[in-house]
């Protein structure tokens, strides 16, 4: 499976670890984390871009 991972350039540390990566496969979006590559979840766009809007309100702000 040829897959082009990308991530966030604020996402990484010296390393290169402890990021979230995302890439589109078969109309879905995968995402999986740097330091456990083999766990990879699937979602669709709508559902990343729900979540997306949902943290560009800080929703989530209070678990970073």
């Amino acid at each position: 499976m040829d897959i082009q991972w990308r991530k966030s350039s604020k996402s990484s540390d010296a390393e290169g670890n402890h990021c979230l990566q995302l890439a589109e496969h078969d109309g879905q979006i995968l995402m999986r984390e740097s330091d456990n590559p083999d766990v990879v979840i699937r979602t669709t766009r709508a559902q990343l871009r729900a979540f997306l809007d949902g943290a560009k309100q800080g929703e989530f702000d209070n678990l970073a």
